[in-house]
């Protein structure tokens, strides 16, 4: 009988990042695990001939949730069975999925060449921030693990988007990334396409508007950001808000190009971070439009 070659899928999902060590597999002893383990696992009990890997797209951290990431992976059938159906494979992955909050939104075949990270042509980031709690106690359960609610009062959102003008284009972001094991093979250079910062609304918060929350969502697009850049140009833009930095300060640590040269605990927490979209050209897909939206 024929053996038909792999066939290979780029998949759109999402997931609630609170309960996983981040997106990128990690080895099974651990409390916390990545979603990757979830989502090969979910795939062998298609029973493909050969182990399949996911190859995602966009690496988010522990906490860090998804509103739309991607992967490719190759699916070799046995002789005889035909490739999966793009819905079919969205199915049969969300049944084994159950009961984790992870969810596949959307399945392309591709070509052998195309490669989900590689192939992307930005991403875009968008970040929770929760004012008008006095106390950790005032955020309202529903969006504990899903915002950040800095000290402080609120926010001076003017100067917050005059210091937001400074990120954007292409500049030496070594100030605003992390060090990991991988910072001597980057290039720290990166260019920011957007930054906006715009109210947004709560889960439900139409019925508690007396009490005064505030929700802003903050936005960034690029074609790949640094190790928790978007984190730290967060924290750095909510300093400016709370009165802690001038936007100028913002064009200035810029220029330092030095990580030792981020003010200290300003960087935001995992919990307020969705990673929105990951672009690809429509020559690579049938939509450029993230699913779910």
């Amino acid at each position: 009988m024929m053996v038909c070659p792999p066939t290979r899928y780029l998949v759109f999902f999402q997931y609630f990042g609170t309960k996983y060590s981040g997106v990128m597999e990690t080895s099974n002893d651990q409390s916390l695990i990545g979603v990757q383990n979830y989502l090969e696992k979910a795939v062998q009990n298609l029973k493909p001939v050969t182990p399949v890997k996911f190859h995602i797209s966009s690496r988010t951290d522990t906490g860090v949730h998804a509103l739309c990431n991607s992967a490719h992976l190759d699916i070799q059938r046995a002789p005889g069975k035909p490739a999966f159906e793009e819905k079919q494979l969205v199915h049969g992955l969300n049944r084994h999925l159950k009961p984790e909050p992870i969810c596949i939104l959307n399945a392309h075949r591709v070509p052998s060449t195309f490669h989900a990270r590689f192939s992307a042509l930005s991403r875009t980031y968008i970040y929770r921030v929760l004012t008008g709690c006095s106390h950790h106690s005032e955020i309202p359960v529903f969006e504990r693990d899903l915002c950040w609610a800095p000290g402080g009062g609120y926010l001076n959102v003017p100067a917050m988007q005059e210091a937001a003008q400074f990120l954007v284009g292409t500049h030496d972001f070594s100030t605003f990334r992390s060090l990991s094991s991988e910072t001597p093979f980057q290039s720290p250079v990166r260019t920011v396409l957007q930054v906006d910062i715009q109210p947004s609304s709560g889960f439900l918060s139409h019925h508690y508007e007396h009490r005064g929350l505030e929700f802003w969502e903050l936005k960034f697009r690029s074609r790949s950001f640094l190790y928790r850049q978007v984190r730290r140009m967060v924290g750095a833009l909510v300093a400016v808000g709370q009165g802690k930095l001038t936007p100028h300060r913002i064009k200035e640590l810029l220029e330092l190009k030095d990580s030792r040269a981020f003010p200290p605990n300003a960087m935001a927490p995992p919990s307020g971070l969705f990673l929105k979209s990951v672009e690809y050209s429509e020559a690579d897909l049938d939509t450029t439009v993230a699913p779910g939206e």
